[in-house]
């Protein structure tokens, strides 16, 4: 399969703009959502409060597990079900409750309306607002600073055309990911920032092995035409981008699979973003630098593409 993928001569430029419309799509759907929700669902990390992690000795209707919250005082708690082997643990996030530990009223409350029924903590952790709102502010902070480091270095190192594209490309594959978490409503959370942030370095990095050889082959085949050069050069680095998306992905795959609730999130965002980051190289970083590249030189009075 991999030897396929040499001496390819495939236009991936002829498609750049129902890309730039599928793109547009995705943004426009995550940004609407993100309006009318009033931001991402943050985890226990950013808000503050309490997440406990329970078990059952069998397994007990979602349903009929928040009645007895209720009927316990737990009003306003959010339960989450797990699938598959483990349906027998319930996720349990309480806002505010920082101060004291729940556990003991949580297993009364379920222990009195299920008679026989024994609930096991599985793991707690707690958040006080504080923290949670300055944690916040330093992850945003975090993000921005990244981003904005990656300009300054993709600036200085290429053109403006590229520089762009780069730019464009990372915030592109960043906000996607950020909006499947939340239209498959998971949290935000540090592990999920984290993985943000690598996507955020394993794009930049793939971007630039193909603006890499983008200049390179600009500067030896200069009667070739824009289109032309950046189809030769997304070419001859299709192999090795495959292959490294490929390595990583199945990575990232075997982690959500077999790397249990705390990393579900984390591999799910990474799967997310190697996917968009590996398209993104082509057809937003490298497509965009081929449109501006071509308005330059129509204004400038050269024959483009």
């Amino acid at each position: 399969m991999l030897q396929m993928l040499i001496g390819t001569h495939l236009p991936f430029m002829k498609f750049r703009r129902v890309t730039y419309v599928f793109s547009g799509g995705l943004i426009l759907a995550t940004a609407v959502w993100l309006v009318v929700h009033g931001g991402p669902r943050y985890g226990v990390d950013f808000t503050g409060g309490t997440l406990l992690q329970i078990r059952t000795s069998r397994v007990l209707a979602a349903d009929q597990v928040r009645q007895a919250l209720d009927a316990g005082g737990f009003r306003g708690v959010e339960l989450q079900q797990m699938t598959g082997e483990n349906k027998d643990e319930f996720l349990l996030r309480m806002k505010g409750e920082a101060g004291r530990d729940p556990f003991a009223g949580i297993q009364g409350a379920l222990q009195s309306r299920f008679a026989g029924v024994t609930v096991e903590r599985r793991r707690t952790e707690t958040v006080g607002p504080r923290i949670g709102s300055e944690l916040r502010q330093k992850a945003i902070w975090a993000v921005l600073g990244s981003l904005a480091g990656i300009l300054l270095y993709v600036g200085i190192r290429y053109e403006f055309k590229f520089a762009l594209g780069a730019v464009v490309a990372l915030f592109h594959d960043v906000f996607i990911t950020l909006g499947m978490l939340c239209f498959t409503g998971r949290e935000v959370s540090l592990t999920v920032l984290a993985a943000l942030l690598t996507i955020a370095g394993y794009s930049i990095n793939d971007t630039i092995v193909v603006f890499d050889r983008i200049r390179e082959r600009s500067r030896a085949l200069r009667k070739e035409t824009h289109s032309g050069v950046m189809d030769i050069a997304v070419n001859e680095t299709l192999s090795r981008t495959v292959i490294t998306s490929l390595t990583v992905f199945l990575t990232a795959l075997a982690l959500f699979m077999w790397g249990g609730e705390v990393l579900h999130d984390f591999s799910f965002a990474m799967l997310v973003g190697v996917g968009f980051g590996t398209y993104s190289s082509v057809y937003v970083a490298s497509a965009l630098a081929l449109d501006i590249w071509i308005a330059i030189d129509r204004r400038k009075g050269v024959k483009a593409e």
